[in-house]
């Protein structure tokens, strides 16, 4: 058991490190946080299920927002992350029990749509940030998922056979 516990908190931290070089690729947008973090999380998702995931897509998006200055503040930021471990958690989920390409849909929506929609609820936001920033999460989301599944695919019969 401790062993598996080992294993499981290093291949953590190696995907971890992943999302952090991903932090620093940035994806041109209004705000400085969107950036190639979540992939890891995806790929995570992929192939040891959406807790681990989602895990690794709420750091990466902290990493990303702290790497940018926190720009939508830090509470702002920790709403997002849960919100990104949502949609990688899904993710996850949807492709143990559908597929891939449906996997992919709800990855984008969520993170893509459905996430700058809950800052609809804070008062500070409006129609008119989620109309600004809502292209740029979706081509973001898109990137971030269609990598994890270009890296999966070639690989899941491999190393990441052996779920944790």
């Amino acid at each position: 058991m401790k062993n598996n516990t080992t294993k499981k908190l290093v291949i953590m931290a190696m995907f971890l490190a992943l999302s952090f070089v991903g932090s620093y690729i940035k994806i041109p947008s209004p705000l400085g946080s969107i950036a190639l973090d979540s992939m890891a999380g995806y790929l995570a998702g992929l192939a040891f299920g959406g807790i681990t995931g989602g895990m690794i897509g709420f750091l990466g998006h902290i990493l990303t927002s702290l790497n940018s200055g926190f720009p939508l503040s830090l509470p702002v930021h920790l709403i997002v992350a849960v919100m990104m471990f949502i949609s990688v958690y899904f993710y996850g989920i949807t492709y143990r029990k559908l597929n891939i390409f449906i996997a992919a849909a709800i990855g984008i929506i969520l993170n893509g749509v459905v996430s700058p929609l809950v800052l609809l609820l804070l008062p500070q936001f409006g129609m008119p940030f989620f109309i600004g920033i809502a292209p740029f999460l979706i081509a973001a989301s898109t990137i971030n998922v269609i990598l994890s599944v270009l890296i999966y695919t070639p690989l899941k019969n491999t190393v990441l056979k052996d779920n944790l």
